[in-house]
């Protein structure tokens, strides 16, 4: 089953600038989903938010499991 989208002339050339010779839209826009979904889970795996330095981790570390 296909769908219709409407774009603009300019953001179907921009989304053509992505592809490669034979490369159909439905290609290429898999191909930015793909790239998009890993851009974001990159992001969020290197997020800062809520970390903390690696030497304040080992002393809570050794903090909390003292022996």
């Amino acid at each position: 089953m296909t769908t219709t989208i409407q774009i603009s002339e300019e953001t179907k050339q921009l989304i053509g600038t992505f592809g490669t010779k034979g490369d159909t839209y439905e290609v290429i826009l898999q191909r930015m989903y793909r790239l998009a979904v890993k851009e974001q889970l990159q992001e969020f795996l290197l997020s800062a938010e809520n970390s903390f330095p690696i030497d304040e981790a080992i002393a809570r570390a050794k903090k909390r499991w003292r022996k």
